[in-house]
């Protein structure tokens, strides 16, 4: 039996909402950190249609729920616990999500870690992170600093910079009306150039409209993601690493996810490549054997790491391993 936990935790200034769940049985459970992609959305990696319902189109009927809830189902199902959170802005955490820099979601995320590291029902020696899309940056920037953190995982992430990975998709996108039905999409990708031209000029920030009112960008997340691309982190990386990507995906191209695996090779890791055919980026298309592998590749190479001091001392705390 799987359990589900709704919880609360400190982040920074505020407060961020998540879901933890939990397969049955007990003792520790290795555990995994989901991060969504960017753009406004929910713990499951899905629209966020609570806090910005005017900004997406409403859910189809039928519509697949968001790739981490899918994911968390199918770790459950292989005996990791997950903890999925709504990001800053979104759902029910607090802030808003269009002045949220990048930096500040990787200290949430490390908060995220942190927070669950006193819970004497998940195993600190197997933790992993993974992040889907532009969520990339900020499972490889915490799973860098943390030597607790055996397992990175990848999902439709890009390699190079924002501007290049946006503007591509761009192209992509007009080929496919059903990506423009959400106006706050349609509205980057009509501004797409003068946003990155005022982020070129250090602008703090630009006014767009989206579904018929205006909004302001704070520019400081769009900025850090021009000078942070992900294969210079995945330089970085010493650790397990799991990539998959759906072939059909109009956000990042499928070869991006190739690139990283290249690098993550030269750097002395061994990481596993999935590529989903006929898959989008939110992995919608993906029947639930092809979610499940991703899930048992993780599971797979999710290596138990030596703890520091510090972690040791708060395992001890917690009960036997």
């Amino acid at each position: 039996m799987t359990h589900f936990e709704e919880l609360r935790f400190r982040a920074g200034d505020g407060t961020l909402a998540g879901t933890l769940v939990r397969p049955d049985g007990d003792g520790r459970h290795p555990w995994a950190l989901l991060v969504p992609s960017w753009l406004p959305r929910d713990r499951d990696g899905g629209w966020d249609r609570v806090r910005h319902a005017d900004w997406f189109a409403p859910r189809r009927r039928g519509e697949a729920d968001g790739p981490l809830a899918r994911l968390a189902t199918a770790l459950a199902d292989v005996g990791v616990a997950s903890l999925r959170v709504d990001p800053r802005g979104c759902g029910a955490s607090d802030g808003t999500w269009e002045t949220a820099s990048l930096f500040a979601r990787i200290d949430d995320a490390r908060d995220a870690v942190g927070a669950m590291r006193s819970r004497p029902d998940l195993d600190l020696r197997r933790t992993a992170i993974v992040g889907h899309g532009e969520g990339a940056v900020v499972a490889l920037s915490v799973a860098i600093g943390d030597p607790a953190i055996g397992l990175v995982g990848l999902l439709g992430a890009p390699a190079r910079s924002l501007p290049t990975i946006w503007r591509r998709g761009v192209s992509l996108r007009a080929l496919d009306p059903a990506h423009h039905a959400h106006p706050i999409v349609a509205a980057i990708d009509r501004f797409t150039e003068p946003l990155f031209e005022a982020v070129e000029r250090y602008e703090p920030a630009i006014d767009i409209e989206v579904a018929g009112a205006p909004l302001t960008l704070d520019l400081a997340p769009w900025d850090q993601g021009t000078h942070t691309p992900v294969v210079a982190l995945a330089t970085m990386l010493h650790r397990a690493a799991v990539v998959a990507h759906g072939t059909a995906d109009a956000w990042v191209d499928v070869s991006e996810s190739a690139l990283l695996v290249d690098v993550l090779r030269e750097g002395g890791n061994d990481p596993v490549l999935l590529t989903i055919p006929g898959v989008g980026h939110d992995l919608a298309e993906a029947d639930d054997a092809a979610i499940a592998s991703v899930a048992s590749a993780m599971v797979d190479r999710l290596e138990a790491r030596e703890l520091p001091p510090v972690l040791l001392a708060i395992e001890e705390m917690g009960g036997p391993h």
